[in-house]
This record gives C-alpha cells, structure tokens and sequence, in this order.
C-alpha cells in the first residue's frame, strides 16, 4: 500500500500537474474519521503520511497531570517524561496513538480519499488554469462520445463539446483533431466541467480575429455578427482608417483569408458586410446580392419594409428565410419583404378605356362602341378606315353602321379643325364628356342628308 500510494501520488503530480502536497494532506484529513474509530476519543487527534515510506500514523495531544482522570485526554507527568524529559504538569503534549494493524485499516480509507482528493485537486486545476481562457480557441483530439457530447482530450484536461455547441451539419470521428472555442468552465458533479462550442457566433469572431491582423489590433471593428451554424454567418465591419478597406483585408489577397475560415467551418457561407450607422444602407448592404427597389422605415417600431422586384424575392429572403433571417439578427431591426407591384394595365382595362373613348363621340352609344372595340377596332383612326358594309357585319350595328361612321367622321373632321391630333381613342375624349341630344340630333339629320 505504501509504496502504490507513493506511486500514485508522482503518477498524478507527473501526468496532470496535480500538487503532491495538496494531495496527501487531503487524504490525512479524511483519514481522521478511520483513526477515531480505531483509536477512540482523543485529543485533536491527527493523521499523517509520512512523505518518504508512506507508513500512516495516529497522534493526538494529550495534557500533562499529577493523577490522569481521562486516559483520552490525559498522560501522568511520569509517563509524558518518558517521551519528552522536558515535560511539565498542564503543559499539552502531542503523542503517537497509531493502533496495531491501523496501516491496513486506513489503506482502504486512503484510496477512497485519494480519489475525492484528486477530483477536487483537478476542480481546482482546471478552473485555475482556464477560467482566463474563456473565449480562446483551442485544439484537441476526440476522445470519445457521451450520447451526443463529444469528449476532448485537451493534453492535460479533458473537455466536453456538448450536443447543444455542436453544427448540426458536422460529424466527428474518434482521434480526429478539431478546434473549439472555449464558452465555460462550469461546475459538475466530478468537478469542474471545460465546456466547449464550435457554434456559439463568438466561435467565428475569434477565428476572423486570429486570421485578420486588422481585426486584432483594432484597426477594423466587427460591428455584428449574425449565424446559423454550419450553413451561413453575416459579418458587419467597419474600419477606424479610411485608408483600410474592411471588406477587403478580411476577405484577404486572392480571398485566403477567409478561405481559411470557410474551411475551418466546413464550407460554411460567410457574408462580409460593410457596416453603415444609416439603417437603410446597412440593410442594403446585409441583403446584398439582392437588389432592393424601395424601403419603408418604421423608426419607434425598428421596423423596415423591404420591396424588390419579383424576380429578386427569393435571393432576398434566402433558402428557408435565412437571409432575411440573419439581416435581422445582424441588425436588430424586423424585416419584411416584398414584391414590388408594378402598375400595369391588364387587357381588360385597355378595353374598357377604348369603349369608354369611342362612347365619348358624339352619336356613338356605349353598346355600339364595345361591339365595335370588341370586333377589333380600337381607335376612331381604325373606325373611320372601314366601309360602312364592314361595319354592318358587325352584331348590333346592323343597322346603325352609317350612321355610327358619320359620326366617327364628324369627330375627326371636328379634331382636325380645331388643331388636334388623331390619336388612339383611349385618349382622344374625356371619358365625362356629357352626350348632347343637339349633337346627336344634328348627327342623325347629317346622316339621312
């Protein structure tokens, strides 16, 4: 037992940096509940290992009396001398109590508290020695798989990528080494807990921050940042030097920079956005590389409505949302976007204006004039074009067709006397020109003449 408890205390102060001291003083308090039971009451009673052979032994302190009363807490001055010639009554002496066979007794004692020792040793450890790293990135190897956590052997620390800080789109093998961001160091119920993440957004942060020197001397500041992992991030940035240009030095010469970290996320899409303190503009910039045609800002409400053009809809919303999505979050406004409507005029209502102009001479009626535009004659210049026979084959002008003719006539010979144009007649006459019963009167007497 001694020489395996030495071995184990250089195992773990070799292996995982653990103290030795810290260590083998921890077991000798948890050996105390073992020595009282084999010892009995006693006085400030102690344990302690020695530090070379690893024998274990019992002391307590005993008071120094003339007649002992309590052999627990008491020594008679003749018997205290016989360890120490100096001794005086009252004076408190420590004395050896190990029992017979109290070696073997504690050995099973001392494992169990070795472990408890070593668990709270390494607690101690790792929160001593990565609560400052929270943040960093760091490389390990999988170790294994706790359902869905993945275990990370760090050298001296093991870590946990839980299922919750895993890309959904990623899949890992034992011994594949892979680099994390370390999100926490949280307490668990076998210590202190390393926890990992290769989704948190920070994770992407970091890695722009160690590839772009710009970024980590502050030259360029990252505005925003917006993420679905393993399928698209937005980065906003800004540079402090108008000679520097954000975009540029984080995309790198040739695009290497952020090649890098497109590789390191597993061909994950990276936007690279240059930030504007104009809403407008920053959203235009975060939609890109869709063009948007207007926006209607909604400044209490942090609200923007966004219109595009039919055939950009889909490139501005994204598969499933996602752009629109990460503009959003990129921003921290709501966004809503859609189609701009064109005002076109549909056939019907080019054929109803033409009805409704042709109605509008004198001596046309409303029925005459949509079986005339719907015989294909749209315009008084096509009207006037046609034999009076044409028109009466038409249904309903049968027998009004010269009369319908003179008076498209009239209408044109009344246009070019007064200096105005034959145009269509969708826009020769005001459709809320009043129908007179002179004119129509005067019509029908110009057509029996």
């Amino acid at each position: 037992m001694n020489a395996e408890f030495l071995a184990s205390m250089e195992y773990w102060e070799r292996e995982k940096g653990l103290d030795r001291e810290i260590l083998i003083s921890a077991v000798e308090d948890a050996l105390l509940s073992a020595a009282k039971r084999a010892v009995g009451p006693a006085r400030e009673l102690r344990c302690e290992i020695d530090r070379k052979d690893g024998d274990i032994r019992a002391f307590a302190k005993l008071i120094v009396v003339e007649n002992v009363v309590n052999k627990h807490d008491e020594i008679a001055l003749e018997s205290a001398k016989r360890f120490n010639p100096d001794a005086q009554l009252n004076e408190e002496i420590e004395l050896e109590v190990t029992p017979k066979n109290f070696g073997r007794i504690a050995s099973q004692n001392a494992k169990q508290a070795l472990m408890q020792a070593i668990r709270r040793a390494e607690k101690a450890l790792v929160y001593s020695e990565f609560h400052d790293r929270i943040g960093d990135i760091v490389s390990g190897e999988v170790r294994g798989f706790d359902r869905s956590d993945v275990l990370i052997d760090l050298g001296r620390f093991e870590a946990l990528l839980p299922n919750r800080e895993r890309v959904p789109t990623e899949e890992y093998q034992r011994g594949e080494r892979i680099r994390c961001y370390v999100k926490s160091v949280a307490g668990g119920g076998n210590g202190s807990e390393i926890i990992l993440s290769r989704k948190d957004p920070d994770f992407v942060l970091k890695l722009f921050q160690l590839e772009v020197s710009e970024i980590n001397d502050g030259t360029i500041e990252v505005k925003g940042i917006a993420r679905e992992p393993g399928f698209r991030t937005k980065l906003a940035v800004h540079s402090r030097d108008d000679k520097v240009d954000p975009v540029g030095a984080c995309v790198g010469l040739r695009g290497q920079r952020v090649k890098n970290i497109v590789r390191e996320l597993n061909n994950e899409k990276i936007d690279i956005i240059p930030w504007d303190d104009d809403i407008e503009t920053y959203v235009t910039n975060a939609l890109s590389p869709a063009e948007i045609k207007r926006l209607a800002v909604d400044e209490n409400r942090k609200r923007i409505h966004i219109f595009v053009e039919p055939d950009q809809l889909s490139l501005a919303i994204g598969r499933r949302g996602q752009n629109a999505r990460l503009t959003s979050i990129l921003t921290g406004w709501q966004i809503d976007i859609d189609p701009e409507e064109e005002v076109k005029v549909g056939f019907e209502e080019q054929v109803a204006e033409a009805v409704d102009a042709l109605a509008a001479i004198p001596g046309i009626e409303k029925a005459q004039a949509d079986a005339i535009v719907h015989a294909g004659l749209l315009t008084l210049d096509a009207l006037s074009g046609v034999e009076a026979d044409d028109l009466k084959e038409i249904p309903g002008l049968e027998d009004s067709a010269e009369t319908v003719l003179a008076a498209a006539k009239a209408e044109i010979e009344r246009r070019a006397g007064g200096g105005q144009a034959d145009e269509p007649a969708a826009e020769e006459a005001p459709a809320d020109e009043p129908e007179s019963e002179s004119d129509d009167a005067t019509a029908e007497s110009e057509a029996t003449e």
